[in-house]
């Protein structure tokens, strides 16, 4: 019954998967962070060179 008692003790002040479990959501919430700033930048960016091009002469040198 000792060991029982000892193991789960042991289990309980094991906190190694609660850190790796902490790490993987702040992974996670910095990848979704940075997807959602990739789009809107993106989305901006589409729309800078969009207006440089329709402000640029139709003619091109041949």
């Amino acid at each position: 019954m000792s060991t029982i008692t000892s193991a789960i003790k042991a289990f309980v002040a094991d906190e190694n998967g609660v850190t790796a479990i902490e790490y993987g959501l702040i992974a996670a919430l910095i990848g979704v962070a940075v997807a959602a700033t990739a789009g809107t930048i993106g989305t901006d960016i589409k729309t800078a060179f969009n207006y440089i091009a329709n402000k640029l002469p139709d003619t091109i040198a041949e």
